[in-house]
This record gives C-alpha cells, sequence and structure tokens, in this order.
C-alpha cells in the first residue's frame, strides 16, 4: 500500500526512483512509495525531468501539475500531482 495524502486538489506521495534503467517505466509499489524506473541518468536534472514525464503521462495530467516537493538529488522523492486522486494512484499500483 503506497502512503499518500489529499490536500488543496492534490495528492501528495512517495516515489522510490530507479536510474539508469534499460526502459522507463512504473514498475508498482515498494516500502510504501511508488516505484518507477527511469531509463535517464541522474545527471543535470535528466532523471528528475523523465520521471516528471513518466507521471504526467500516467496521471493524464500536464507535466506542470506534477511537482517533486523533496528528495531532488535522492533516489526517494515526494511528489504531487495536482488533480490527482487516490484512485489513480492506486490504479497504477494494480495495473502493474
Amino acid at each position: 500500500m503506497i502512503d499518500y495524502s489529499e490536500k488543496d486538489g492534490g495528492l501528495t506521495f512517495n516515489v522510490q526512483v530507479v536510474p539508469r534503467a534499460s526502459r522507463s517505466e512504473i514498475v508498482g509499489e515498494h516500502n510504501g512509495a511508488l516505484r518507477v524506473r527511469i531509463a535517464a541518468p541522474p545527471v543535470d536534472g535528466a532523471a528528475n525531468e523523465e520521471l516528471i514525464r513518466i507521471l504526467a503521462r500516467a496521471f493524464a495530467v500536464k507535466r506542470m501539475a506534477i511537482e517533486i516537493t523533496s528528495g531532488h538529488a535522492a533516489k526517494t522523492k515526494q511528489v504531487r500531482v495536482a488533480g490527482g486522486t487516490q484512485t489513480d494512484l492506486q490504479r497504477l499500483v494494480v495495473k502493474r
């Protein structure tokens, strides 16, 4: 189960990033966080940009609706999705 909070029309949850993967994809849940494999290396914010792109596509929102609120240089990040819901998050986990 992914730990999350819904507040002010947004969904906040943790994401565990695996950089330099063979391809970018949402893997599922790991230790209370959404696990995402990123093909981009963690250099000059490339992995963060790729994470935002993947989450925007998965939640069907614009990239500007995704915000990394903490953990910019860490593998575990806290992300806020404006307009995201708990149902959207659970759909990502079950779908995988």
